[in-house]
């Protein structure tokens, strides 16, 4: 197998092991197939499935499928970083405790607006209940 074929299983070994793909990895993975690390990179962010950044203790997952998007799912995903201080483009707190990620669907439409922390799923969320929700976990 050629080394540049290795490429996508290394980045998922990284991702398996560390949680995330950091740049001392890709230089690591850069020296050893002998891959530029900007091709890396491009791969990298190009599929989903890797990270470049740490994911925090806790994730909450956001459901922006059509029901819950009909029942307001956008405006929790804004309070849900105005609560937790998330810049636009972020997606973990600097202290590292939360990471948010919208998801297609949950698959549970009859508790829209729905959310999962961790493994736990709640239902009919409101901006109010958000709060006690994420108190939870800090």
């Amino acid at each position: 197998m050629q080394k540049k074929g290795q490429l996508i299983k290394r980045l998922q070994d990284v991702q398996n092991s560390d949680g995330y793909v950091s740049q001392s990895s890709i230089k690591s993975i850069s020296k050893e197939l002998g891959v530029s690390e900007s091709h890396i990179y491009g791969v990298a962010t190009f599929y989903a499935q890797f990270r470049l950044r740490p994911l925090g203790k806790h994730t909450v997952k956001i459901c922006r499928g059509t029901a819950c998007h009909v029942a307001g799912s956008l405006d929790l995903v804004q309070a849900i970083k105005d609560i937790l201080k998330l810049k636009e483009d972020e997606d973990t707190t600097s202290d590292r405790n939360f990471t948010i990620e919208e998801v297609a669907c949950l698959g549970c439409c009859s508790l829209a607006p729905a959310l999962m922390v961790d493994k736990k799923v709640y239902g009919k969320v409101t901006k109010e209940k958000l709060e006690q929700i994420l108190d939870e976990y800090k």
